[in-house]
């Protein structure tokens, strides 16, 4: 009797190591598999989008963007969506136009982020051209299926 419980414990001991080896080694590749990326050219078209629903005073746009904690940090102030909007309405700009370049974009299945840089032209009252550069970078989560914007951080460039 001895003999047999200690036949059934070497058959136990094997059965789990036969069991433990496949599972560990499928453990262990998926592991290596490289994680799902997305596409950066999603996040940049959403961060143009944005742009340019500033640009068109589209602030349900904007708001549609984003999420819903999103914010910017510009000149030492952190400001929301209704800030922004708030600035927009009371601006004398009657045309803002946008463009970006110089793209560093990182991105995985959930979040993202990207630095650039970002060149304004803006008109007053018709007549008077100004053109500000800033350097910025920002943030962005997925909310179901849509990339939404999170953060931007932006900085006049000297």
């Amino acid at each position: 009797m001895i003999g047999s419980g200690h036949q059934q414990q070497q058959r136990l001991i094997l059965a789990m190591k036969t069991t433990s080896i496949p599972l560990a080694l499928v453990a262990t590749l998926s592991a290596c598999q490289p994680s799902e990326h997305d596409d950066p050219e999603n996040l940049k078209a959403v961060l143009v989008s944005y742009f340019d629903c500033i640009s068109k005073k589209d602030f349900t746009g904007m708001k549609s963007l984003t999420t819903t904690d999103f914010v910017i940090y510009e000149n030492g102030k952190v400001i929301n969506n209704d800030g922004l909007i708030d600035i927009i309405n009371k601006s004398p700009i009657v045309k803002a136009t946008y463009s970006f370049d110089g793209f560093t974009i990182n991105v995985d299945n959930a979040s993202g982020s990207m630095r650039y840089f970002n060149h304004g032209e803006f008109v007053k009252d018709d007549t008077s051209l100004t053109t500000r550069d800033w350097l910025e970078s920002a943030t962005f989560k997925k909310v179901g299926n849509e990339w939404k914007l999170d953060f931007i951080h932006s900085t006049v460039k000297k």
